[in-house]
């Protein structure tokens, strides 16, 4: 399987992916925790399909040492009694964050204040920015079709 567009040849799409790059670093400094970051951008892409990016973070959270058995749980976070408090928050904002085109009235009030009684206004900041950044990258690799299976941990610095 071949990717439409070779995003690392490509001067305009090299433009537009350091240009997310540097939104998703913003949020990797913003505090949030790291944890919290890798499930989320786990969750997101598996709603999105994005293989390459359930590939890549995966990995990455693997290699940071997240458990098998917590991500193996994510998809089916509700029923997992192996995430805290928040981070069934933050997976819960997440969903309804990347679907919003499935509800009318986007973010329900519920979801929004259960993550705030546990992230502050600059984590939920970080939070909504890193759903929105991922939906984006999930939108570029699946609609190129990139392929997924071989990312190594650290391949892009």
């Amino acid at each position: 399987m071949k990717a439409r567009i070779n995003v690392q040849e490509s001067k305009l799409a090299g433009k537009v992916v350091r240009q997310l790059v540097g939104a998703a670093q913003a949020v990797n400094e913003s505090g949030l925790s790291p944890v919290t970051q890798e499930l989320v951008k786990i969750r997101v892409s598996q709603i999105n399909g994005c293989g390459f990016c359930v590939d890549m973070h995966t990995k990455e959270a693997g290699a940071a040492g997240e458990t098998d058995a917590r991500m193996h749980m994510i998809a089916v976070w509700r029923e997992a009694t192996v995430f805290s408090d928040a981070e069934r928050a933050a997976l819960a904002l997440a969903e309804e964050g990347t679907r919003i085109a499935d509800a009318a009235g986007g973010v329900p009030d519920a979801v929004w204040e259960e993550a705030a009684r546990h992230f502050t206004e600059d984590e939920l900041t970080a939070l909504t920015s890193l759903i929105a950044v991922m939906s984006a990258f999930n939108r570029l690799n699946v609609i190129i079709q990139q392929p997924a299976g071989d990312y190594q941990p650290g391949q892009f610095g």
